[in-house]
């Protein structure tokens, strides 16, 4: 695991994307502060910027520096599950303009998986992280159902755990203007 953790780093250092599994899905991966790897994306997934992206953080201390005010309730529902769980949060800050959507804001995850958050601690920032597959098409369950083409248009494809079957993709959570907690997707 060092090793494709080492070889990851590298690619998501200069810019580069990366295909990698996650705490979900098998995902397409980049630098979220660099909006030129963020938009290469965009153009590789086929998918206009005004869908954001999901953000990968390796725990509470590296998502505090990415969000101005980190609700408390956030914190009850974090801890509250085991599940994956990626939270809508208002007003980020020091993340690339192009993964924050129109209404100032975006959904970061605390990564569960132990590789994930090894890379992510190793690389020091957050990472994208959106499904492995063209806008539009089916999100694959497994490494295999990934589109060769796809694979094709990256700079690495991390050798872990491509033989295990994935089926399910993050809760998606949302405080209201109330302070309610609304789950968009479960």
């Amino acid at each position: 695991m060092d090793v494709e953790v080492k070889n990851t780093v590298k690619v998501l250092s200069k810019g580069g994307l990366i295909v990698y599994p996650t705490d979900t899905i098998w995902g397409i991966g980049c630098d979220a502060t660099d909006e030129k790897a963020v938009a290469k994306v965009f153009e590789l997934k086929q998918r206009t910027e005004s869908k954001s992206l999901i953000i990968l953080v390796d725990g509470m201390e590296m998502l505090q520096k990415y969000i101005k005010k980190l609700p408390k309730k956030v914190t009850c529902v974090l801890v509250g599950t085991s599940r994956p769980t990626s939270v809508i949060y208002k007003n980020p800050k020091g993340l690339a303009e192009n993964v924050i959507a129109d209404d100032n804001t975006v959904a970061i995850r605390i990564a569960n998986d132990e590789f994930c958050k090894k890379l992510i601690h190793n690389f020091g920032k957050p990472i994208v992280s959106t499904s492995a597959n063209f806008s539009g098409k089916p999100s694959p369950k497994c490494f295999d159902e990934i589109d060769k083409t796809l694979l094709n248009k990256v700079e690495y494809i991390v050798n872990l755990h491509r033989e295990e079957k994935q089926n399910r993709s993050s809760q998606l959570v949302k405080i209201s203007v109330k302070g309610r907690i609304e789950f968009l997707r479960k």
